[in-house]
C-alpha cells in the first residue's frame, strides 16, 4: 500500500509519519502546499491513500484536485469543529480530528484496508464533491466577520474599520493595512488568518502578497504570463499583481 501525507506544518507531518510508521504503514513522501502538490501529482503514479490536510499554507488542499483527476483515496485530517464535520459525514469521507489520537489513526487505516480497492480503476470510480464540501466548510451560517482593526500609533490605538481599507499586504515578515489616505498600519495577523477573518465576499487575496477589497479596485489591466493587474486608488508601492493561477477564480469573484 503506497501512502502520502500532504500537511501544512512539517512537524505535524513527522509526527503523522511516525504513528503510521507504528502501524507498518511506510511513508516516503510528505507534501506542504498545494503548489507542490499539483506538482508532485502530475509527475508520479498517485497511491493508494492520502493523508490529506484541508488547510494548506497557500490554500485549501480542494484546489490540488480542481487540476488533478484524483486517483487516490482520502482520510482528512482537520482541525476545524465539529459542525464543519458534518460535510465529511455527508460524502461518506473519513476524517480525523487533530491532535491526531493513534487509536482512532488505527481505526481509520483498517478501515481503509477493509475497502481497498483492488485496482486503480475501482480507486478512478470514487467521485467525492470537494465542492459540496468546500461550501459547508465556508458556511457563512452565523458567523461574525471581522469589521474593523485595532491598530497602535505610539502611545494611542485607532480603529479602522473594513470601509477605509485599500488593502492588506505582507512585507518583511509583517502584515499591514494600506488606507484609502494612503497610510500603512501593522496588525498583529498575517494574510492566512485574515483569510478566515474577513468576508471573502468582498475581499480577495490575489497573490502571496495581498488581498485586496472589491470596492478598492480602481482599474485591471492586462499583465504579462497571462496575468492581471489591479490598480488600486492611493497604493504605489508594489505593483498588485493577480497571480496566473488565481486569474479565473478572480474573474468569477468579480462576477
Amino acid at each position: 500500500m503506497t501512502t502520502l501525507i500532504i500537511e501544512d506544518e512539517k512537524p505535524a507531518a513527522r509526527l503523522l509519519q511516525r504513528k503510521l510508521e507504528k502501524l507498518e504503514i511506510s511513508v516516503e513522501t510528505m507534501l506542504h502546499s498545494v503548489e507542490e502538490s499539483v506538482d508532485w501529482f502530475t509527475n508520479n503514479e498517485h497511491p493508494d491513500l492520502i493523508f490529506l490536510d484541508i488547510q494548506l499554507s497557500d490554500g485549501l488542499s480542494f484546489e490540488i484536485f480542481e487540476k488533478i483527476d484524483i486517483k487516490s483515496a482520502i482520510i482528512f485530517t482537520t482541525a476545524y469543529d465539529e459542525y464543519a464535520l458534518k460535510a465529511f459525514k455527508l460524502n461518506s469521507i473519513d476524517y480525523l480530528l487533530k491532535p491526531i489520537d493513534e487509536d482512532d489513526l488505527e481505526v481509520a487505516v483498517t478501515k481503509f484496508k477493509a475497502r481497498m480497492p483492488k485496482s486503480t480503476s475501482e480507486n478512478q470510480n470514487l467521485q467525492l464533491d470537494f465542492e459540496q464540501i468546500r461550501r459547508m466548510l465556508s458556511n457563512p451560517f452565523e458567523k461574525n466577520y471581522k469589521k474593523r482593526f485595532t491598530v497602535k500609533i505610539g502611545q494611542h490605538l485607532k480603529v479602522i474599520t473594513t470601509e477605509e481599507i485599500e488593502c492588506f499586504f505582507s512585507e518583511n515578515k509583517g502584515t499591514y493595512i494600506h488606507t484609502f489616505d494612503n497610510r500603512n498600519y501593522l496588525i498583529d495577523s498575517t494574510l492566512e488568518i485574515l483569510e478566515q477573518e474577513l468576508d471573502m465576499k468582498d475581499f480577495f487575496r490575489v497573490s502571496r502578497k495581498f488581498i485586496v477589497p472589491l470596492q478598492a479596485i480602481k482599474e485591471i489591466q492586462v499583465y504579462t504570463n497571462s496575468r492581471l493587474k489591479v490598480i488600486l486608488p492611493s497604493y504605489k508601492e508594489d505593483e498588485v499583481v493577480v497571480s496566473r493561477e488565481k486569474v479565473q477564480d478572480f474573474k468569477s469573484w468579480l462576477g
